[in-house]
């Protein structure tokens, strides 16, 4: 992306003439117009002269009235939520339209003229060098709506949609996205990918669709714009977007960054940005963008689109990519000086045969591609349970089960009824977890060794956190005011209760269960104000016990209920979010911190998991980028706090953990780029 050359198209003659009626091919209905772009500079126009209205509207008839008559239109979605624009044709919207064939200032501030300009420059661009009649190869109509929002605030970013390009209003510091060709660009290549190799939009797949949408969107960008590629910003995306900073202060991306496999390369799972399709983009891009450098623009892109088009499939990572490459390379008849050029690209940004195993992997992976987000992992018994869904995340999600040592092939577990199975919990023997439907939520049963499924609990409002042992079952309750209770189930009898009795004035949640006893965290009224503690119940006795606390909680994590001990996360110093890991006998003696909230060894803990033999902890360290160094990582003590060990020195990003039994926890793991669910029978040690 470059500012526009000097020069752009004056009108054409007859510019403002009534159009043309015939339907012989190439006497389409319509004119030339111009338009002011973002950026002041004038370009010209396919436009349509509706008579009804006597208007002139943006409609391109221009580019396919030979093929499909089907035209290229820019809509005016300014005011339109991002929500109604997203994979549906919102109401009330009309093309953007002028009294005269000049579109003027207030289509240049819209990104009115930007868009439709550039659908134009993209669909020449694939129709000159590849032969590609629109962005499906069948001339399908191109729809462009401008200008959406997002709660009635800026909206700051664009998307293909599967049908059309949307693109934000923007807001003080970006220009509306439509307003850089690159942009433009890019969002259209979503198309062609979907309609070509069609890569999935997870992982190393969807980090690779990204990569090929800035590849093109940036080729066609600097050809249109004169800029040479050795110009030190030919490898920036979005930087015409950015109106009071410099264009390396506010472009999406670089191509140009040198980010490698090896050392750039960031492990987040699919809740993180999809597994990284933005984040890990570039290690791809720009191994192209070396390329096109290296052999010139028009063998390059040949090169890069015969490899979408004739040899990528949907599921595909780095290394496939580069054998489609030179594969294709190698159909172009390249040379072989040519040919080590397009290697010698891909080596240096570190995709080469086996990289991930290169990253030092130290876990055993259970159950791959999960594509999930927040929906949990239960463990106990030897067995494991989890959410999974299809190649993109895309399907409602299905409870899986398994056995922790990795032996035989894991169960689906939940029926295929097209609700989203989530929150799995097991204790080896029975699998529980929440079905989320169009009119409630239902905590469902079924035993591991198979058998009917059972409707435990029916929930109108929403059930979260479910944990099971033996009879018991546990979660927490959202009711219709905000709140949450802690609720529990007896299979075996029936029984059914809050443990808080579901008050109004009292809230409870990140409860756990082992036994008869159940403990959670507390929000209840004191002397002078609410007040934070961990509680615990004995279902057998129907007693309750107010554990102490060192200090005055002002936050409360998950509890845990070992063979002889309560343990909670606790923040009572106010400080960068540091959390203790406390611990007491379940009638509130023997109170202990395993792990300080102050101190070196502090932990930015938010998650906790246990076993009679160890308690795990998630945490991460605050930090303002993604770095490997500073995403969620496992910490696994002793009881006593005696030794803190690192669960695994895997580089990316472990979440969701599970203790299974003994010292083994499995936990869902980001770190080669897919969504594995992956184990350990011990920690891995220090990780220096």
């Amino acid at each position: 992306g470059a500012t526009p050359p000097a020069g752009t198209p004056a009108k054409a003659a007859g510019a403002s003439a009534a159009p043309a009626t015939g339907t012989a091919a190439g006497d389409f209905p319509g004119v030339k117009g111009t338009g002011l772009r973002a950026d002041g500079s004038e370009v010209e126009l396919d436009l349509y002269y509706d008579s009804g209205k006597d208007q002139y509207v943006m409609r391109d008839y221009s580019r396919q009235w030979d093929t499909t008559q089907n035209s290229l239109v820019t809509w005016d979605a300014r005011g339109v939520d991002v929500g109604e624009a997203s994979g549906r044709w919102p109401g009330g919207i009309s093309e953007f339209s002028h009294p005269t064939s000049d579109f003027g200032k207030e289509a240049g501030q819209s990104g009115a003229t930007d868009a439709h300009w550039a659908a134009g420059q993209v669909y020449d661009y694939y129709k000159k060098q590849h032969g590609r009649d629109s962005l499906d190869g069948r001339g399908m109509a191109i729809n462009s709506l401008v200008g959406v929002t997002l709660y009635g605030q800026p909206y700051v970013n664009a998307f293909w949609d599967g049908q059309k390009m949307v693109y934000g209003s923007g807001d003080s510091e970006y220009k509306p996205l439509s307003a850089d060709l690159d942009v433009v660009g890019h969002e259209m290549t979503h198309g062609v990918v979907e309609s070509t190799a069609n890569l999935v939009y997870a992982g190393q797949s969807g980090a690779m669709n990204e990569a090929i949408a800035d590849y093109f969107g940036n080729a066609i960008d600097v050809t249109a714009s004169g800029t040479a590629m050795d110009d030190p910003d030919a490898g920036l995306i979005g930087e015409d977007l950015c109106r009071t900073t410099a264009p390396r202060a506010c472009a999406f991306r670089n191509l140009n960054d040198g980010a490698t496999t090896s050392k750039n390369f960031l492990g987040v799972a699919f809740s993180t940005d999809n597994g990284g399709v933005h984040l890990n983009s570039t290690i791809y891009s720009g191994a192209l963008w070396d390329i096109r450098e290296d052999l010139g623009a028009e063998l390059a892109d040949r090169i890069a689109y015969r490899a979408l088009d004739s040899y990528l499939t949907p599921l595909d990572g780095f290394t496939e990519g580069r054998n489609a490459t030179v594969a294709a390379a190698r159909e172009l008849g390249v040379t072989k000086k040519q040919l080590a050029v397009v290697k010698r690209a891909f080596d240096a940004h570190g995709i080469v045969p086996g990289w991930e195993k290169a990253l030092g992997v130290d876990s055993d992976k259970l159950f791959g591609k999960l594509d999930i987000t927040g929906t949990g992992v239960g463990a106990g018994g030897g067995w494991w349970a989890t959410s999974k869904s299809n190649d993109d995340g895309s399907e409602p999600y299905s409870v899986y089960a398994g056995r922790t040592d990795g032996k035989g092939a894991p169960k689906l577990i939940s029926p295929n009824d097209g609700r989203y199975h989530v929150y799995p919990a097991t204790d080896g023997k029975t699998v529980v977890w929440a079905a989320f439907g169009d009119t409630g939520v239902d905590i469902l049963s079924r035993p591991v060794a198979g058998g009917p499924v059972k409707t435990v609990w029916s929930s109108f409002t929403g059930v979260e956190g479910l944990r099971v042992d033996g009879d018991l079952v546990v979660f927490t309750e959202y009711d219709p005011f905000g709140s949450r209770h802690v609720g529990y189930v007896n299979t075996r009898t029936g029984k059914q209760a809050y443990v808080d009795g579901g008050k109004y004035h009292l809230s409870t949640a990140v409860g756990s269960v082992k036994g008869s006893t159940i403990a959670y965290g507390k929000l209840y009224p004191g002397e002078t104000e609410y007040e934070l503690g961990v509680e615990v119940f004995d279902v057998t006795t129907g007693k309750t016990k107010l554990l102490p606390q060192s200090g005055t909680p002002q936050a409360l994590g998950q509890t845990a209920v070992t063979k002889d001990s309560v343990v909670w996360l606790v923040d009572e110093v106010e400080d960068q979010g540091q959390m203790a890991v406390r611990r007491s006998a379940p009638d509130g003696t023997g109170l202990k911190d395993i792990s300080p909230e102050t101190g070196d060894g502090a932990l930015f803990a938010y998650d906790l998991t246990a076993s009679d033999e160890a308690l795990t902890v998630t945490a991460q360290t605050p930090d303002t980028a993604y770095r490997n160094e500073t995403l969620p990582k496992l910490w696994q003590l002793t009881p006593d706090g005696s030794r803190v060990q690192r669960v695994s020195c895997n580089r990316g990003e472990q979440s969701k953990a599970a203790a299974d039994g003994g010292r083994r926890v499995v936990w869902i793991d980001g770190t080669t780029g897919w969504t594995d669910l992956v184990t350990r029978e011990r920690p891995a040690g220090d990780c220096g």
